[in-house]
């Protein structure tokens, strides 16, 4: 029990020096650093012992005889109190306790008398339980509201006399009761603050004591329910013993004089030293705010009572509120001012030097550390609110004088409260820094931030730390202070920003970012260099400037910590500054721009940032520029360093090549976060510096380009930057005179996108592969294509030639890896080149020239050593396929490699070995591109070093040949046949030496939908250079037709396969047979789907209906090549297998039918048509009588001079006309004089003259195959002589006997762009114009009598002259926009040239403009095809003017441009270098060819082209349609005329198989597509000719074995095998018993001299047999009429017709049309 109030010892006031290891003294390691603050855990009390328990119950009590009983009590209660009063002390105990209850139900009288009965039972003495029970009755006694003051004074006296401890809580809850909570002190005013100060002392150390008796407990003692720390009485009584004193304080403050609250507080003050429990805290606090609020502080008391509350304020964060609660009641308090003097003198007042007794260091940094935490709240108060202000110069003053210490626990509550006065209310600052300077505030930030300026800057978030994890109270401040630092920077940007220019401190704002730019935030480091920027205070005449210099440099742009935006603001500082220090040259040290550089320079290697890197790139090769040699090499060497380092992170990754089969992995393409390399950086720098330097310092230049062949070579350089660097070596170019340039051209899009470099091209493939998932199923990843040199294709092995894809080979994926370049390329090149030639770079100088000194050559040779080493080696696939896609074009610029020829001739040798042994690199599975496409881009290459072939030997030479020869497979073919069609005009004594095996390779893949059409123009270009095949043997032209034969079998097949799928289903109503239009276009949907299976070639790469047309053509040429005496060895050859269809059975197509008909004509001369004599007319010849007749396939004009010997005979062919003039001699009578008119002089000249001609070419003209007039079923056709046939003859004389074509030649010229400006030339270059002269002949167009092609005739309009070209069955006339007149004035849109050129197909165009020739610059929907010719390299004007030689060293290159959708088909689609020697002839052959394909394309929609050729055969079967006979059955009945022949078929009256059976056997005859024949008994065999008897079985299995060899095998082994079938397969008509013979009158009059013998009753003997064999033929005839008359030219089923098997009919069909028999 607490001593009596007059005896208390007061606690010692606590000095502000101690504390111990309590309370605020030990705050920092107690609530903030030591151990946990923990909350008065809640109160468990003990349970008291039981009565029985206690041992002093049962003693009796030593009272004297029993008193009377007090007034007012009942009996028992009485009895009660008697036991109170003298029982035992068990008896006292019980009565005491129910006397407890009946007060407590109904208050007693005489409670003083049992006050007194009781109040020795709390004596220490007693036992516990007994002094419960006491203290709870006396408890009662005291609620007795009707006790006088004296009996409250000894109530008073009774409960504080000293008792145990343990009773602390009874006694304080009846002095609860006793004050009524604090708020009844009567009979004890003055004495309840000193008792309560006192108990306030004993209570909280008996709960310290508890507390720590509770710490030091064994584990498992003490605890609650779930091992929490239970509460103590002891911490319970101390709260209820706040509680009270607040309660006093609040009712009765005014009976407590200023001592007693100076101890009070004192009290209060020692707690709060001392405790280290948030709740003591919180009730002293509340204590204090009970005291400011109905009380008063005493003066005395102030200072200590702040420092308490202000240091709880700012170190323990969950009191912050109550703290602050309370001094903002003291603050706005008559001690507001005394309030805000105190804290300003506890900062004025530190010591600038640590105390030597810690722990009084210790608390002056606590109070130091709570004043600036009370001054930050209070300076965010407004005065208004009664709040004290706070004097800005003594704050400022007071924290100077803080900050001079640099305490880190300091700093971050001098940077809090700096803080708030930048942000106050509502954003703004504060009041008090309006007006005022902010430099002093600033400074103290500054000071404040020393330790934490270097740490590492920020991120991008600026209120997240950069800083490692802190370990220890001081790193914890240090970074505390780096947070405070940044908003403290965060609140200035944003006030400058705000604000802008108008806020009045913004100097100071920067001057503070420059003390603290290490601190500084990217943004706010944004402003500080911005602010340097605009104030020009880095300059040299700025006062500083070289600080600030320093300063951008070292913090901001050396600064790699700092964001990438922050670097590039220093540096274009640093750039402002050189270019200040270039200009003041003379006003600055001589070595100030070196020194800036050098700082630039100096670890730019260790440089990561790819921005940074990159515009300091840009600042040194502008740098570069002007530098002298020494810093120019620093710049290089720095340069280097930076790929190295690259280089060298890399090298453990890079892969090593061999001679691979496989290809290398891919390599890391770019750098880390997927931007460039630093490597490329640089490289680009290079390129950066080449440019500028190409033009200015030649030396300068070469360093660089030495550098980038450098990071080309590399294989450890980072991927994109050897791209980088091949983009401008590749983009080398040189002009006739060496000069160098770089192209900004892209010339490679072809190639590119056949490696799946376009945009196009790779949308085109994805979507295939969506359409094809099957293929993506398929990919292999371990491997999976064949052997090198193996081909599985069509079941034979091919030589090490190209692999030849098998269809088990997986069709790769395209990759969807980042790719490093494709096309176009408008970055190519960093910044734009030259336009005009480096005057100081040369790739060639000429000795003793001397205009070439000054010049400086550009070494070439080491750039080719780095392609031939990325060729023969591989590499990363990026960079390999940029390689062959971009070798070629560079390839056609000869006078760059001038120097280099050696290097071209070891390429030409690595490409030929490559290609021939399958050395080169596979493309990635994940490329999606084939081996193939691969070797399609060397190939290319290869084309262009054919250029080189005067520097090669002609052992070189061969080897480019037959390395083509070996390229023709089924995917490298197209490639190696347009390579060889140059060669045949640069190489024509190798491809002659290889021109055999070339013919059988080619043989082999005929039947390739995607090569066929290339097979044949290259055929059809070969036709016309006799040279090459000047020693062919007669089976070397078989090889040519037999390739023609393989493919037109190949669409037969395919023609026949569709008719027999359309023969299983029911035909449509209403539709008639198949057209050959039709079936083609059926034959070309089949070919395009094939094509997409096999994966090659475009949709449109082979139009059925122009192949088909131009394997008939081919023939056609081939045999005009054939020698004339070696014609007619091949004529049964050919026609057996132009109607032979491939099961055996008889075709007869138009295209068959004009083919013979024209060799005919031309099989024993080579003459020309002959047109009819003007001059036989009857002026002078007298009456002249016509006739005409349909014989065979021609119309037959005869005109006699009834009155003297002349004639002139006129045939008309589907090939051509002739005209003969006859005249009858007869043996004059001797001596009489010759008659007038017939002096054979007249007609000298009418034949032409030095022509060959045999005497069977007038037997051919005249007689073969004419009919036999007796009879009658085939006689001529007599045309009445009406005004319909003459106009029938006139339209058929206006088809020229030659396919007609209109070519237009443009030329543009140098710079020329635009439509009308082009049309407008009238002349060109000598060049161009030396092309026209070999392009055709120059032919006066006015009086024409050909085909002009729409130019005037009569009036000059087109001009006066044109050039033409023409051979036997073709004519050209070229369009020449120079040749037409032009005349601005009145056509100043040049319509009359646009007129021609803009429906021409295709144009020939001249390109001397330098510039790209773009396909849509002549606007036409008709121009389908444009020859671009590009002289390579380009000649100005003079330049062209000045050159005189053969032309067989200077090129042009040449290109195909076609419409889009329009297919490839021309050996120039990829561009094609030819020398100007050879331009001519190459040029005409590729428009000839285009041409004929455009006619072909434009009518392929609405039918077929239709040549004039058919078309005039055509027009003779509508004449004899419409005179022929009508009846066919009643003549076939009677013997009579049969029906005329169907269109289309081999048609004459004289086209019957006429079948001579010998003894008893009867004949037949058969028709083959028209006319009847009789029935005929002998044959019109040879006198003297024996019968040889024929099998006709077996001659059908012999053509069918050759036709099945055909099919398997090349044109060659057919040859071999079916040599004997085809040289037996003519046999004489009429040979034997049981021959058929079949004539075929299609040109030739009296052709059945010949043909099919005729005659009734010849020997053959009738009979019924023969009799129903001739009714079967008649029926068959019946068919052909019928088809006939609907109109269709397509073939009639012969063997149907017939009855026979078609084998036999074919041969009968081919030994009648073999005139060559017959002749």
């Amino acid at each position: 029990m607490p001593t009596s109030p007059g005896d208390e010892h007061h606690p010692p006031q606590a000095p502000k020096g101690s504390g111990g290891g309590g309370g605020l003294a030990g705050v920092f390691k107690g609530l903030t650093g030591g151990s946990r603050l923990t909350k008065s855990p809640p109160v468990f009390q003990q349970p008291f012992l039981s009565l029985a328990s206690s041992q002093s119950l049962a003693q009796p009590s030593d009272a004297g005889p029993p008193s009377p009983a007090p007034y007012g009590l009942s009996s028992e209660q009485a009895e009660l109190f008697h036991q109170l009063k003298n029982g035992q002390l068990g008896e006292r105990v019980a009565a005491a306790n129910s006397l407890r209850l009946a007060i407590a139900e109904s208050p007693l009288t005489p409670v003083r008398d049992i006050w007194h009965a009781t109040k020795d039972l709390i004596e220490p003495s007693k036992p516990a339980d007994a002094r419960r029970v006491a203290w709870e009755l006396l408890t009662e006694c005291i609620k007795y509201p009707a006790s006088t003051e004296l009996e409250r004074r000894e109530y008073f006296d009774t409960l504080t006399a000293p008792a145990p401890s343990e009773d602390f809580s009874l006694q304080l809850a009846a002095l609860e009761d006793l004050t009524n909570q604090g708020r009844n002190l009567s009979g004890f005013y003055y004495e309840i603050f000193p008792l309560l100060t006192w108990w306030l002392q004993v209570a909280y150390k008996a709960a310290r004591a508890a507390r720590a008796a509770r710490k030091h407990a064994p584990r498992g003692t003490g605890k609650g329910a779930k091992g929490t720390v239970s509460s103590s009485a002891e911490d319970n009584a101390l709260a209820r013993l706040f509680t009270l004193l607040k309660d006093a304080i609040k009712f009765n403050f005014k009976f407590a004089t200023d001592t007693e609250v100076g101890r009070l507080m004192n009290a209060v003050f020692w707690i709060c030293m001392d405790t280290t429990v948030e709740d003591d805290l919180r009730a002293c606090i509340h204590v204090i705010e009970t005291l400011v609020t109905f009380g008063a502080i005493p003066a005395s008391k102030l200072k200590e009572c702040i420092e308490i509350l202000s240091s709880i304020h700012c170190v323990v964060p969950n009191l912050q509120k109550d703290a602050w609660r309370t001094i903002a009641d003291i603050c706005r308090s008559h001690h507001g001012q005394s309030t805000v003097r105190i804290l300003l003198d506890l900062l004025r007042s530190y010591s600038a030097s640590p105390d030597k007794d810690k722990d009084k260091d210790k608390n002056d940094v606590r109070n130091v550390r709570g004043a600036l935490s009370v001054l930050k709240k209070l300076l965010g108060k407004p005065t208004n609110k009664n709040y004290p202000p706070v004097p800005l110069a003594l704050l400022v003053d007071g924290l100077a004088n803080v900050a001079k210490r640099n305490v880190t626990r300091i700093g971050p509550e001098i940077l809090k409260l700096i803080n708030s006065l930048f942000d106050g209310r509502e954003g703004n600052i504060n009041t008090i820094l309006a007006e005022e300077s902010w430099s002093p505030i600033f400074s103290v930030a500054a000071q404040c931030a020393v330790k934490a300026v270097s740490l590492p800057p920020p991120s991008s978030d600026s209120s997240a730390s950069s800083l490692s994890p802190a370990t220890t109270r001081e790193q914890k401040d240090i970074e505390e202070i780096a947070t405070e630092l940044r908003c403290l920077i965060q609140r200035i940007e944003e006030l400058l920003s705000d604000r802008g220019p108008d806020i009045l401190q913004r100097e100071q704002c920067m001057e503070f970012f420059g003390q603290v730019q290490q601190a500084l935030p990217d943004s706010a480091a944004a402003l500080f260099v911005d602010h340097l920027k605009n104030t020009k205070a880095c300059l040299p005449s700025e006062v500083g400037w070289e600080d600030n210099l320093n300063l951008v440099l070292d913090c901001f742009y050396l600064g790699r910590g700092r964001e990438t935006p922050t670097r590039l603001r220093a540096l274009e500082v640093v750039v402002e500054v050189y270019d200040f220090l270039c200009l003041a040259e003379g006003l600055v040290p001589q070595d100030a721009v070196g020194a800036l550089v050098q700082r630039i320079l100096v670890g730019l290697q260790e440089e990561q940032d790819i921005a940074v890197l990159q515009q300091t790139v840009e600042f040194l090769v502008k740098v570069a520029a002007t530098a002298d040699t020494p810093l120019f090499d620093g710049i290089i060497d720095a340069f280097k360093a930076v790929v190295a380092k690259d280089m060298s992170r890399s090298s453990l990754n890079v892969p090593v090549y061999t001679h691979m089969p496989r290809p290398p992995p891919q390599q890391a393409q770019t750098h880390a976060g997927g931007g460039p390399s630093p490597s490329n950086i640089v490289a680009r720098g290079y390129v950066r510096i080449f440019i500028q330097m190409m033009n200015r310092h030649a030396e300068k230049a070469v360093k660089a380009y030495k550098a980038l062949v450098y990071i080309a070579r590399s294989n450890s350089c980072e991927a994109d930057a050897r791209i980088t660097a091949m983009k401008m070596l590749f983009r080398l170019r040189a002009v006739v005179d060496h000069r160098v340039f770089l192209t900004t051209l892209d010339e490679n899009e072809t190639l590119a996108a056949n490696l799946y470099r376009t945009e196009a091209s790779l949308a085109r493939k994805l979507a295939e592969d969506a359409a094809h998932p099957s293929r993506l199923s398929r990919l292999d990843h371990h491997g999976g294509r064949p052997g090198r040199g193996v081909s599985f294709n069509q079941g034979h092995t091919v030589e090490r030639g190209m692999p030849v894809r098998s269809a088990s080979t997986p069709t790769p994926t395209p990759h969807h890896t980042q790719r490093l370049w494709s096309l176009p390329d408008p970055d190519a090149l960093p910044e734009a080149p030259p336009q005009q030639a480096s005057p100081v770079l040369v790739s060639h100088l000429r000795h003793g020239n001397p205009d070439d000194n000054g010049l400086v050559i550009l070494d070439l040779k080491p750039w080719l050593e780095v392609l031939l080493s990325i060729i023969r080696h591989g590499g990363d696939w990026e960079v390999y396929s940029f390689v062959l896609a971009h070798l070629p074009t560079q390839l056609s610029n000869h006078p760059l490699f001038r120097d280099a020829i050696s290097h071209i001739q070891e390429m030409r040798r690595v490409l030929c070995e490559l290609i021939r042994t399958n050395g080169f690199q596979d493309p990635p599975h994940s490329s999606g591109l084939r081996r193939t496409d691969a070797a399609n881009c060397l190939l290319h290459a290869l084309a262009m070093i054919v250029s080189y072939h005067r520097h090669f030997q002609k052992v070189d030479e061969d080897e480019i040949v037959q390395t083509f020869m070996h390229g023709i497979s089924d995917k490298t073919a197209k490639t190696c046949i347009h390579a060889l069609s140059v060669c045949c005009h640069e190489l024509p004594m190798s491809v002659s030496k290889s021109l055999l095996p070339i013919l059988q390779r080619m043989s082999q893949v005929i039947t390739q939908p995607f090569v066929a059409m290339h097979i044949l123009e290259f055929l059809a270009c070969l036709s016309r250079l006799h040279s090459l095949y000047s020693n062919f043997r007669e089976d070397d032209y078989r090889i040519v037709f037999g390739i023609c034969f393989r493919y037109l079998q190949y669409v037969r097949e395919k023609k026949r396969a569709m008719r027999g799928a359309g023969a299983a289903e029911p035909p449509t109503p209403g539709t008639g047979a198949t057209s050959h239009a039709e079936a083609l276009a059926q034959q070309q949907q089949q070919l395009q789907q094939q094509q997409q299976q096999a994966g090659g070639g475009s949709a449109g790469d082979d139009l059925p209906q122009y192949v088909y047309a131009l394997a008939y053509h081919v023939i056609t040429f081939w045999f005009l090549a054939v020698k004339l005496p070696d014609r007619p060895s091949h004529i049964g050859w050919i026609a057996k297998n132009l109607f032979t269809d491939v099961d055996g059975s008889a075709s007869t197509e138009e295209h068959a039918q004009i083919t013979l008909d024209f060799m005919q004509r031309v099989a024993f001369s080579d003459a020309s048509d002959s047109v009819q004599d003007p001059l036989f007319k009857e002026q002078y010849f007298g009456e002249i009588q016509r006739k005409r007749w349909i014989i065979g396939n021609s119309i037959l004009t005869i005109r006699q001079a009834t009155g003297s010997s002349w004639a002139e005979i006129t045939r008309r062919y589907p090939s051509g006309t002739s005209s003969y003039a006859l005249r009858v001699e007869f043996t004059p009578t001797p001596n009489l004089p010759a008659p007038d008119g017939s002096d054979a002089a007249a007609w000298e000249g009418r034949f032409q003259s030095g022509l060959t001609i045999f005497p069977s070419h007038l037997l051919m003209q005249l007689l073969a195959p004419m009919p036999q007039l007796y009879d009658p079923a085939i006689r001529p056709i007599p045309l009445p002589d009406e005004d319909f046939v003459d106009r029938a003859i006139r339209v058929f004389d206006r088809n020229s006997a030659v396919d007609g074509h209109k070519v237009g030649v443009i030329y543009i010229g140098e710079g020329q762009t635009r439509e009308a400006e082009i049309l407008a030339n009238t002349s060109g270059s000598p060049d161009y114009h030396r092309f026209l002269k070999g392009l055709g002949v120059l032919t006066k167009l006015k009086g024409a009598t050909f085909n002009t092609q729409g130019l005037d005739r009569s009036d000059d309009l087109d001009g006066k002259y044109t050039y033409c070209w023409r051979d036997r069955v073709t004519e050209i006339v070229f369009h020449v926009t120079t040749q037409m007149p032009t005349n601005l004035q009145t056509d100043p849109q040049c319509n009359m040239k646009k007129r021609h050129i803009g429906n021409d197909y295709v144009n020939i165009v001249w390109n001397d403009s330098g510039l790209p020739f773009r396909f849509d610059m002549f606007p036409s929907q008709f121009n389908y095809v444009y020859i671009v010719i590009t002289p390579t390299p380009h000649r100005s004007f003079v330049e062209a003017r000045s050159t005189d030689d053969d032309g067989t060293t200077r090129f042009c290159t040449v290109r195909v441009m076609s419409q889009v959708g329009f297919p490839e088909i021309s050996p120039a689609a990829d561009p094609k270098m030819v020398s100007l020697q050879a331009l001519p002839s190459f040029v005409r052959l590729l428009a000839l060819n285009a041409s004929v394909f455009s006619l072909v394309w434009a009518n392929s929609e609405g039918g077929e082209h239709v040549s004039s050729w058919r078309e005039r055969l055509r027009q003779i079967n509508a004449l004899r349609a419409r005179y022929g006979p009508k009846t066919a059955a009643a003549g076939g009945a009677h013997g009579g005329p049969a029906a005329n022949p169907p269109q289309g078929a081999i048609a004459a009256p004289a086209t019957a198989v006429a079948v001579a059976v010998a003894a008893g056997v009867g004949a037949q005859s058969v028709s083959t597509g028209g006319g009847a024949t009789a029935a005929s008994a002998a044959s019109a065999a040879p006198s003297g000719a024996p019968p040889e008897p024929i099998n006709p079985a077996q001659r059908a299995v012999g053509v069918r074995e050759s036709l099945t060899s055909l099919r398997r095998s090349s044109v060659a082994t057919f040859f071999a095998g079916s040599a004997a079938a085809g040289s037996s397969s003519g046999l004489a008509p009429g040979s034997g018993p049981g021959a058929q013979t079949s004539g075929l009158a299609s040109g030739g009059i009296g052709g059945a001299m010949g043909g099919t013998a005729g005659g009734a009753g010849s020997g053959a003997p009738g009979g019924p047999e023969a009799v129903d064999h001739q009714s079967l033929n008649r029926s068959g005839i019946l068919s052909a009429a019928s088809a006939a008359s609907s109109g269709t030219t397509e073939n009639v089923d012969i063997a149907a017709m017939i009855g026979r098997p078609s084998s036999t009919t074919a041969e009968a069909l081919v030994e009648s049309v073999d005139f060559s028999k017959w002749t």
